[in-house]
C-alpha cells in the first residue's frame, strides 16, 4: 500500500482531525483568543451553530481550570459568516469541583466595527469523576441498523445553498424520519439517526457540542424546507462517550408563532445518554 493510501485510508484521532483543527483557537492575551470560521462547516448560508458552540467550548475549556463541559448555554445573536473571529472570555467563578464562565464571539464588518455572533454561558467540571451512581428511565431511541438507514447520497438535496457541514459528517438517517428528502413529510416533527464525523474522529465532550446541532431540522418533517436559525441552544454533556458512532433523537412538539422548540438526546455505542439539549429556533418561512 502506498503512503498516500495510507494517509487516505488513516482514521483521524481526538486531537488530529479536520474538526480539531478547525475549532482551534489562539491565545492572544488573557482571556482573548484569535480563530478562524471555517466555510467548511456552512449550511444554506451561515456557519452551523454546533459548531461555533464547540469553539466556544474549546476556548473556555482552555480559560477555565476544569476542561470539560457540563452545561453550556448559547444565545445566537446574529449569523457567523466564514472568516476570521475573536473570542473573549471571562471566568465568572471557580471551586473545587465547577468552575462557570462566560464567552462572546465577535466578527468585524465592512467598517471594522465589531459585532458579537453568539453569547455563551457556561459550567465546566471534570467528566472522569463523576460518580457510577445511575438511576434513569431513559432509554435509547429504536433506529434501525446503520446499514439499513440513508445517507445524504440516498436522496435529493433538500435545501438550495451550501451544504458543505455534510461533507465532514456521517450521518445515517432512520428512514421512518427522511419523508422529507422525497416530498412526503411524516408531519411529527422527529429526526432520529447514527451519527459521526466523516474522518472517523471518535466523539469526545467538545464534539458533543456540535453533535446536538448538526443533523438535519426536524422542521423538515413538519413540512417546511429552508434555514432553521438557532435563538437559544442549552446543552448538557452527561458523560464521556465511548469510541463508536452516537444516536440521536431529536423531537419537536410544538411550532408556534414561528418558533419551535428541539429537545435531542445523544447516546454513544455503551447504550449511554451521553448529551441533551434544547433549543428554540425560528421556524422556516418554507
Amino acid at each position: 500500500m502506498s503512503q498516500a493510501t495510507r494517509t487516505q485510508t488513516a482514521q483521524a484521532t481526538i486531537g488530529d482531525s479536520e474538526f480539531d483543527r478547525d475549532t482551534a483557537v489562539t491565545l492572544r492575551e488573557e482571556g482573548v483568543y484569535d480563530a478562524e470560521l471555517s466555510a467548511g462547516w456552512t449550511i444554506i448560508h451561515a456557519v452551523n451553530g454546533g459548531y461555533l458552540l464547540a469553539m466556544l467550548g474549546r476556548a473556555l475549556g482552555q480559560a477555565l481550570p476544569h476542561a470539560d463541559p457540563f452545561s453550556v448555554s448559547a444565545h445566537y445573536l446574529t449569523a457567523s459568516e466564514p472568516g476570521p473571529a475573536v473570542i473573549r472570555t471571562q471566568v465568572v467563578r471557580t471551586g473545587r469541583t465547577l468552575s462557570t464562565g462566560q464567552a462572546s464571539l465577535f466578527q468585524y464588518a465592512e467598517d471594522g466595527t465589531e459585532t458579537e455572533r453568539i453569547r455563551v454561558l457556561a459550567t465546566y467540571g471534570d467528566l472522569d469523576a463523576l460518580t457510577d451512581d445511575i438511576r434513569t428511565s431513559a432509554q435509547p431511541p429504536a433506529i434501525p441498523p446503520l446499514e439499513n438507514c440513508l445517507g445524504t447520497g440516498d436522496g435529493p438535496a433538500p435545501i438550495p445553498g451550501s451544504s458543505a457541514i455534510t461533507e465532514r459528517l456521517a450521518i445515517k438517517l432512520d428512514p421512518a424520519t427522511v419523508g422529507w428528502a422525497v416530498g412526503a413529510p411524516s408531519g411529527k416533527g422527529e429526526m432520529r439517526g447514527w451519527f459521526g464525523l466523516a474522518d472517523g474522529r471518535d466523539a469526545d465532550a467538545l464534539s458533543l457540542l456540535l453533535t446536538v446541532d448538526a443533523m438535519p431540522p426536524t422542521s423538515f418533517e413538519l413540512g417546511l424546507k429552508g434555514w432553521t436559525p438557532t435563538i437559544e441552544l442549552t446543552t448538557h454533556i452527561r458523560c464521556r462517550p465511548a469510541p463508536g458512532p452516537l444516536r440521536v433523537s431529536i423531537t419537536t412538539r410544538n411550532l408556534a408563532g414561528g418558533f419551535l422548540e428541539e429537545d435531542a438526546d445523544v447516546w454513544d455505542s455503551a447504550g449511554r445518554l451521553v448529551a441533551q439539549s434544547r433549543q428554540l429556533a425560528r421556524a422556516p418561512r418554507g
